[in-house]
């Protein structure tokens, strides 16, 4: 069942983190639903412009439709992911999408607050929610391309300021997170501080965190065995995730495990079974690890078990 995407934040918020997860094909797509429905979890399913034009946004669009039928218990909302203001105005005329993204956080305050309204003033009249941007992640996420020393955090003043003018309806922070497999070279975290003013100063307001994929180092290794060269890659720590997850931040985005899982089971079966040329049985294995590591995510993220709860809100 597709729900709005604001309905999840009012639920959620202060309580746990809704998973928002980016698919790309069919294996995802059932292995996203398997996952969610097996952990009793809601969630957000991600397309991002680089996967509406991998193969063809109708094709996506109605592979979700087909997942919806085959899981009749599933309660999800449908959201665009980094997308610019032309995608937005595609996806807000689609009527398919019940929240979009619009990343205008490269430019200046000032030209992203007119971008970020414009796509507003689209999105609010047809009940669709708006998600923007402000401060910048480093790293690399498809088209999204931010050298670590241009990377800066949020100011929670500016948050405060920029929320009013556009009447956006969450707000992705950088909080220290970054795009990609490799995110911290250290023992950089999560800057709670951060969350903590904005939350203050925007009580209520749903925070998306980005770039919150945990890198899990078994999976790292594991490719790296079969043939990977993963060397260094690493990601947000689990436990810094559960906490933010019950101070406001109510969407926490994960793209680059499930890449990692993909890998690692193509990467095994290719070096396990050499003379296998059919997709089907490497498929087969994916779909169940990554239903497997969505069930883990959503406990991490709090949703999990919430969909009994969720559906007797949607339904008061």
């Amino acid at each position: 069942m597709i729900v709005p995407t604001n309905k999840l934040f009012e639920h959620a918020y202060g309580k746990y983190a809704v998973g928002a997860y980016n698919i790309n094909n069919a294996e995802q797509v059932m292995g996203l639903f398997r996952g969610n429905v097996q952990s009793k979890a809601p969630f957000i399913i991600q397309i991002s412009k680089g996967a509406r034009s991998y193969t063809d946004k109708h094709l996506l669009e109605a592979m979700i439709r087909a997942a919806d039928e085959i899981f009749p218990e599933a309660v999800f909302a449908v959201h665009l992911d980094h997308g610019d203001e032309a995608t937005c105005m595609d996806c807000i005329a689609s009527g398919f999408y019940t929240s979009v993204m619009i990343d205008a956080s490269h430019e200046s305050f000032e030209q992203n607050v007119a971008i970020t309204k414009r796509v507003v003033d689209a999105a609010h009249p047809k009940g669709i929610s708006v998600e923007a941007e402000l401060g910048q992640l480093g790293g690399v996420e498809e088209h999204v391309k931010v050298d670590e020393k241009d990377a800066k955090l949020t100011d929670p003043k500016d948050a405060e300021r920029f929320v009013k003018l556009t009447g956006c309806d969450s707000l992705a922070c950088a909080i220290g997170t970054s795009h990609g497999a490799f995110k911290f070279s250290g023992s950089q975290g999560l800057h709670f501080e951060v969350i903590e003013e904005i939350q203050r100063r925007l009580p209520k307001f749903p925070l998306v965190m980005h770039g919150s994929s945990s890198v899990p180092q078994d999976e790292v290794q594991r490719i790296n065995a079969a043939g990977g060269k993963m060397k260094g890659a690493k990601g947000v720590d689990e436990a810094q995730i559960s906490r933010a997850s019950k101070m406001g931040v109510t969407k926490v985005n994960i793209d680059t495990d499930g890449r990692l899982v993909w890998c690692r089971v193509h990467r095994e079966a290719f070096r396990d079974n050499p003379e296998n040329f059919d997709l089907r049985p490497p498929g087969k294995i994916f779909m169940a690890e990554y239903a497997k590591y969505i069930e883990h995510k959503n406990v991490v993220l709090g949703s999990a078990g919430q969909l009994d709860a969720v559906r007797a809100f949607l339904n008061g």
